[in-house]
């Protein structure tokens, strides 16, 4: 699904630093925090799961294989957060492991990327912390671009407008780890969003994610849709925001999951029904994940994370409206 560019480019990165609402005990602007929403460790780990199977058989046993897959899919089932803030740790120095001895692999550091960027978003409380996980996510993620598509190794010093010319390049065939450099820079930007100059990299992401909805075809990421939804809600319509066009965009996110992906519901009615004060439609949806089962096969974790955001976005509801 071809998008126009929303609005938002390097001239007017400042504007979005103006326009973060600060989360209340925290120094996280709102953005950066709704910008990585608990929802995505669905997307996450099937994207971990996926890039680890095919490096993974390079180096280890059909059986070693196997758990990979294992893992992901117990992880996503699993409906004790805390369970598994607990035991990621070990797995992601497993990984750190396969990168030692396979530094020009690209599935490998794509893998890594993915659980190192999860973990570092989701379930690292600590300021410092997370900054190191996720710059060590994006610093895997990139690594596996670069390897794949040699015109990447040199976006960290490219301008907005070099940055997009070698987008049109990237094939189908590297759409996964587009989205894997896409996901970890969102968890990099979201630990690092004291820093304007983090923030003015959103323009980027967005004409990433543009690209890899281009590309991506049938084995598209739903959460690129929530992301490109969240993206284009950040300004009012009067400043260039696009609103219905984002709506679009989440009502899309939730169609590819059949409504099993609760987070898409949760993150519909944070930024786009609570922003236009559609406080119907707003109660509407995180009714609905209230009243939705939890325990959906692969979604469990995230479906678990969203009801928890729900209660608090109900909670403050009549503050807001």
């Amino acid at each position: 699904m071809p998008v126009p560019n929303s609005g938002i480019s390097p001239h007017n990165a400042v504007f979005l630093g103006t326009q973060l609402e600060p989360n209340p005990g925290s120094r996280v602007p709102r953005l950066m925090r709704i910008i990585f929403p608990n929802y995505v460790l669905k997307a996450a780990l099937l994207l971990f799961s996926s890039v680890a199977l095919s490096g993974c058989t390079i180096i280890v046993s059909n059986a070693a294989t196997g758990l990979a897959e294992n893992l992901s899919a117990a992880i996503l089932n699993q409906d004790d957060p805390e369970l598994v803030r607990s035991g990621v740790p070990a797995y992601l120095l497993l990984l750190d492991s396969f990168v030692e001895g396979n530094p020009d692999d690209a599935d490998i550091l794509a893998a890594a990327a993915t659980l190192y960027a999860t973990y570092g978003a989701v379930f690292a409380n600590e300021g410092v912390r997370a900054s190191r996980l996720t710059k060590r996510a994006r610093t895997y993620a990139l690594r596996a671009m670069c390897e794949s598509y040699s015109p990447a190794c040199g976006w960290p010093d490219a301008t907005y407008d070099e940055f997009v010319a070698t987008l049109d390049d990237v094939s189908p065939k590297k759409a996964e780890f587009l989205f894997t450099y896409g996901f970890a820079s969102l968890a990099y930007l979201r630990a690092h969003s004291s820093d304007m100059n983090s923030i003015a990299e959103l323009p980027q992401i967005e004409a990433l994610l543009n690209q890899y909805l281009d590309i991506s075809g049938d084995a598209v990421n739903s959460s690129a849709y929530t992301y490109m939804g969240v993206l284009l809600t950040l300004r009012p319509a009067s400043a260039g925001g696009q609103p219905e066009r984002a709506r679009e965009y989440f009502e899309k996110a939730i169609e590819l999951t059949d409504g099993k992906d609760l987070g898409a519901k949760v993150e519909f009615a944070r930024s786009y029904a609570k922003k236009l004060y559609e406080r119907e439609m707003h109660d509407r949806l995180l009714n609905e994940v209230m009243a939705a089962d939890p325990y959906q096969d692969g979604y469990t974790l995230g479906n678990v994370l969203a009801q928890d955001d729900a209660v608090l976005l109900l909670a403050e509801a009549d503050d807001y409206f």
